[in-house]
């Protein structure tokens, strides 16, 4: 096991500790914290501030002079580092693939911007799709037409809303403190009753599935269903149960689902080598912003290398990341000219600051029960999982649980038609 491993054993071991006396002394769910469903989170004072519940069409455009600038930009020569020898993604992006994706940006994507519209399709059931970071409302553009479009399969077919998160792509930023993901969900939950829906379902991943958890704990009222593709909960009893399943994990999972959950040591080494963005968005966001905003180059390597390592680990030993064998490079394009366009990757980011300051904390919405029908669906390369035991510590109505042997944390983009059959399949389960 060696030094670092018997560390993280000990560490383990002192947290299984206070975990345990948690456990006896702390109630095991919590009521839901009261907040304020009206706050103001724009500039200035919130006296000036009039309520207008209209819901107004908006075209998205973007200046052409910003795009100029873009193509000027991606002219300039690139000094980039040439990568050590033989290393494809293991020390970050590949500088040699990095001129690549320039080249084809400047010389083929631009060409053809913008692009069309995609068509809307017939509604019976709403449902709110969220996303998390560094995706987008682009992540959802092929499995858009499978949820609104009838087909013979089965009897389902969605008005599908699918909002930039605040503080994303065109979506207005929080101009005050403590706006983390509680708030989130308020905002979420008011846009729908907005829009006219009392009752919905809800999917997402990385941000959203923790957005979406809230709102089902909040206001499940308004849930008809939750499902989500990155499921997770951090009470104290859930982590005792993690740390049981280290230990005895015949008692927590069937022996083929091994390969989604590796030992403690190799996890914890894992996510050490790949939260290193977590640690500085966190701590420092405006930053970090501050040196990917006008920086086109950097800024696209900073996200898609995300989509390299998160979609397969495996990949980062490519000297291309396996970028496009999942993706294409336009999708890929669409994705980090949201953030470039709309200026937005300080104030995406600084939802990390707020999720883990001690405001949001004192919540405690993790240790809130979740009680409307939830589905989860792993997919394999995703950065870690949680087994049902884990998962029923919070989600009292865990009615779909699924396991995929392929796909990471881009499930929506990576293998649309994967993730809207186990979406289908939860949503039968509901009866609706």
């Amino acid at each position: 096991m060696g030094f670092a491993g018997s560390v993280i054993i000990v560490i383990i071991s002192l947290g299984a500790a206070v975990i345990i006396k948690n456990y006896f002394f702390v109630p095991k769910h919590l009521p839901a914290p009261k907040l304020d469903l009206n706050t103001y989170w724009g500039p200035g004072s919130n006296a000036l501030y009039k309520e207008n519940a209209m819901v107004k069409s908006y075209d998205i455009t973007v200046k052409s002079e910003v795009i100029e600038d873009l193509k000027a930009q991606l002219q300039r020569p690139l000094q980039l580092h040439e990568p050590l020898e033989y290393v494809g993604f293991e020390y970050g992006f590949n500088s040699y693939y990095l001129e690549n994706v320039v080249k084809y940006w400047r010389d083929e994507y631009l060409v053809n911007w913008p692009k069309p519209q995609q068509a809307a399709g017939k509604t019976v059931l709403p449902l709110l799709l969220l996303h998390g970071w560094p995706g987008s409302v682009r992540e959802f553009y092929e499995i858009i037409p499978l949820l609104t479009e009838a087909n013979d399969q089965n009897n389902y077919v969605f008005e599908v809303i699918v909002p930039s998160l605040p503080g994303y792509g065109w979506s207005q930023g929080s101009a005050k403190k403590d706006f983390g993901c509680a708030q989130a969900a308020v905002i979420m939950r008011n846009l729908m009753l907005r829009l006219g829906h009392k009752k919905f379902l809800i999917q997402g991943g990385d941000w959203g599935s923790i957005i979406g958890a809230n709102m089902a704990a909040l206001f499940p009222h308004n849930i008809i269903g939750y499902h989500s593709n990155m499921c997770g909960s951090m009470g104290p009893t859930t982590i005792l149960k993690m740390i049981a399943a280290y230990f005895m994990p015949s008692l927590f999972y069937e022996k083929e689902y091994s390969k989604f959950f590796k030992p403690l040591p190799e996890l914890f080494s894992h996510l050490m080598a790949e939260t290193g963005y977590l640690h500085i968005q966190a701590t420092k966001p405006d930053t970090i912003g501050a040196a990917l905003t006008s920086n086109p180059v950097g800024l696209a390597a900073y996200i898609l290398e995300k989509f390299s390592t998160w979609t397969n680990p495996q990949y980062k030993h490519l000297l291309d990341g396996g970028l496009t064998r999942r993706y294409t490079l336009d999708a890929l394009l669409d994705n980090v000219m949201i953030y470039y366009v709309t200026n937005s990757i300080t104030t995406s980011v600084r939802l990390y600051a707020e999720q883990f300051s001690q405001s949001q904390g004192q919540l405690q919405l993790d240790r809130v029960a979740v009680t409307v029908p939830t589905g989860c669906a792993r997919f394999q390369n995703e950065l870690m999982h949680s087994t049902d035991s884990q998962l029923k510590e919070r989600f009292l109505n865990l009615v779909h649980s699924t396991y995929h042997n392929h796909g990471g944390h881009f499930a929506a983009m990576e293998l649309p038609e994967i993730l809207y059959k186990d979406f289908i399949d939860f949503v039968k389960k509901l009866d609706i």
